[in-house]
């Protein structure tokens, strides 16, 4: 059994789900196809989640409508009159449920009427999708993430129950899988002992997928994109990138700590402690070879790998007494930053400073110096840049940096770090 996972730009317009066709007939194994919401179906439920709970419910409900009518048209021009009449039938099941989500949605509680909103965009196009599969005489069974992937009550970043999930999949999914079928199933949703819908956090999807695999004892992941594989940098800023033919999960793990938008580690863990290889392969030419991202890869030879992470503040802490930063001076660094949630993504301290480079958000930043200066001295500097450079080469590290005023340098042997303006 493998699982592939499709994404919300590989379902946008009805041709690119009708594209997927043959990669999903001509696979050898069984699938268990994991599916997002369509295009920017996530943006429009929060958008009315947000007027759910901070603004007008007629206004949330007619933006609710309009939802409905783009999700009919599409199910029309993927579907013939029997197969149209079945999902009108159960649309109609599920836009209630999100009826009754915006009329019950409370600012006090956001968070959790956020995921009933948003969970929704999912289970609506996996039902368009599986129907397709069906009508096109493929051997799909549907299945919904919230009667297998169990979670807490830690709204939209919810923390999976393995123990509990893996039993809900074996009975579900396995079953389904045993009596030879293939099942199609949302990405980024679960629920949790109450039955309350939950999102899973940032790159969720992807995750859902890996859980699948570890789960149920699959072969490998397929995650198809709309690119040909992972990229030694991103080729929307720099020119000349370079595909990546095969890469630890070791190395992927590196280039997401440092900010790079590949797969987040928690999609990594479950592959990793089971040795399932993920692939990431191209949908718009599924005979591209892609890249495969697993333990051992036969060179450990890698073009260097290129992260900028742009709209960056460096901050500079020092004691008023001109006292060292000790332990308990750091300790307490620390625990400012992690009450905020504030990740610091370069971070160094000499005799009487800290000095901390993070993400530039406005509140979080203004929250965070004000507390800072109840004890220390705070300096900034804003509009800066992080570039981080694994397996550099001093022709990278100059063609990257020139022109640039490097205000902060760290180095080893494989990687570099600078912060430019």
């Amino acid at each position: 059994m493998q699982v592939y996972k499709f994404g919300g730009a590989s379902i946008e317009r009805p041709e690119r789900m009708k594209a997927l066709l043959p990669i999903v007939a001509e696979a050898q194994d069984q699938l268990i196809v994991v599916v997002s919401a369509m295009g920017k179906t996530t943006n429009q439920l929060e958008k009315i989640a947000q007027e759910a709970c901070y603004g007008d419910k007629k206004i949330a409900h007619g933006m609710l409508e309009q939802l409905e009518k783009q999700h009919v048209d599409y199910a029309l021009n993927m579907l013939d009159e029997k197969f149209f009449a079945q999902i009108v039938s159960e649309f109609n099941e599920y836009f209630s449920e999100l009826q009754w989500a915006v009329d019950d949605a409370d600012a006090a509680r956001f968070d959790y009427s956020y995921d009933q909103i948003v969970c929704m965009g999912e289970v609506l196009s996996t039902k368009i999708f599986n129907t397709y599969l069906q009508s096109q005489g493929l051997n799909f069974e549907w299945v919904d993430a919230r009667d297998v992937v169990r979670t807490d009550d830690t709204y939209r970043d919810a923390k999976v129950d393995w123990e509990v999930s893996q039993a809900q999949a074996k009975q579900v999914v396995g079953t389904l899988l045993q009596q030879g079928k293939n099942v199609v199933i949302q990405g980024f949703i679960g629920s949790t002992s109450d039955n309350a819908s939950v999102t899973l956090g940032r790159e969720g999807s992807d995750y859902s997928a890996a859980m699948m695999a570890a789960m149920l004892g699959g072969t490998a992941v397929t995650i198809w994109k709309d690119v040909e594989g992972l990229k030694n940098a991103d080729p929307k800023i720099f020119p000349d990138t370079v595909k990546i033919e095969a890469i630890t999960y070791h190395e992927v793990i590196e280039m997401a700590y440092y900010g790079a938008q590949v797969i987040h580690p928690k999609t990594i863990k479950p592959l990793q402690n089971n040795n399932i290889p993920l692939y990431v392969k191209c949908f718009l030419n599924k005979d591209v070879k892609g890249t495969v991202i697993q333990n051992e890869v036969s060179s450990i030879f890698y073009p260097p790998l290129i992260i900028l992470k742009t709209n960056q503040i460096l901050l500079q802490v020092t004691t008023r007494d001109f006292s060292f930063i000790t332990e308990d001076n750091l300790s307490n660094l620390y625990s400012i930053f992690h009450n905020l949630k504030i990740k610091i993504n370069l971070i160094q301290n000499a005799a009487i400073s800290f000095v901390a480079c993070i993400d530039n958000k406005e509140e979080n930043v203004q929250r965070l110096i004000a507390l800072l200066e109840k004890d220390f001295k705070v300096f900034s500097n804003e509009d800066v840049s992080l570039l981080t450079i694994r397996h550099y080469t001093p022709e990278t590290l100059f063609d990257l940096t020139k022109g640039r005023y490097t205000l902060l340098e760290q180095k080893t042997r494989q990687t570099v770090q600078l912060v430019l303006k």
